[in-house]
Formats: C-alpha cells, sequence, structure tokens
C-alpha cells in the first residue's frame, strides 16, 4: 500500500476546509491533510513554529489566493524563495478567475492554478483530480 501523501491546505473558508476533507474520506487517493487558516498560520507549520512543533512536511500545498492577515500570493514569494521550501509543489486553489491574479501566481511560481467549482460534487471531483495528479503520475520530491 502506498504511503498516504502529506498535504497543506491553507484555507480561511472553513465550508472550503470541510468539502476537501469530505473529498478523501474515502481514502482515494490516500492523503493526511493538515490545516492552516492563513498564509502566517501556514509558515508556522512550515517551520514548524509556535503550535506546530510536530508538523508533518507537506508534500503538496493547496493554498487559497484571498486570506487575511498574509494572502495567497505573499506566502508563496515567501515559501518559493526559500531554500527548504521552494521545490515543495504549490497548488493555487482559489474562486478568483482574474487574468491578473492567475497571471501573478504563475510569476511567483504556483505550481498549477484551478478555480474551485461552486458545486460541491464538482468541486470535491477537481480537488481529488488535483491530488491524484501529483499523488500517482507526478514525481514529487
Amino acid at each position: 500500500m502506498k504511503t498516504p501523501l502529506e498535504i497543506l491546505l491553507v484555507e480561511d473558508n472553513e465550508g472550503d476546509v470541510e468539502m476537501t476533507e469530505r473529498a478523501f474520506r474515502d481514502k482515494k487517493p490516500a492523503c493526511n491533510i493538515s490545516v492552516a487558516n492563513d498564509g502566517i498560520e501556514a509558515l508556522d507549520f512550515l517551520f514548524k513554529r509556535g503550535k506546530f512543533p510536530d508538523a508533518p512536511a507537506p508534500q503538496l500545498i493547496l493554498l487559497d489566493l484571498n486570506m487575511p492577515r498574509m494572502d495567497g500570493k505573499k506566502f508563496l514569494e515567501v515559501v518559493k524563495e526559500d531554500i527548504k521550501l521552494k521545490s515543495i509543489p504549490v497548488i493555487m486553489l482559489t474562486s478568483s478567475q482574474s487574468p491578473t491574479d492567475i497571471r501573478e501566481c504563475y510569476e511567483r511560481h504556483a505550481n498549477y492554478y484551478v478555480v474551485k467549482p461552486f458545486d460541491g460534487k464538482e468541486f470535491a471531483d477537481a480537488v481529488r483530480q488535483v491530488v491524484s495528479f501529483w499523488s500517482n503520475l507526478g514525481q514529487l520530491p
């Protein structure tokens, strides 16, 4: 059996957190999801600071764009400039369809950009497809 993929979900909307967790309740693909509610909390998780001294090292980050305290773009800048973190794939998972947001995320080295479907089933399918690609087809560092 394949080892579960460690995912860090950076999302401030509790409804989207619940939908993402629900998408993997059937364990396909197998993954462990940790949640941070904004970019600052996610950095604490990655650097094992504060309430996260035993945080697992994520193999994949699912990142919302619009969050309080530190948004997805600023988080991308910090992560992709850090020698220890920059190889972790970061998938933007956001409601923004703005061409400017899309371009700016890729300029900050996002690995993929997914617009969140509003329908719950479509949302779950999209998240599972992205994670399935990275866990089954893609080669992670």
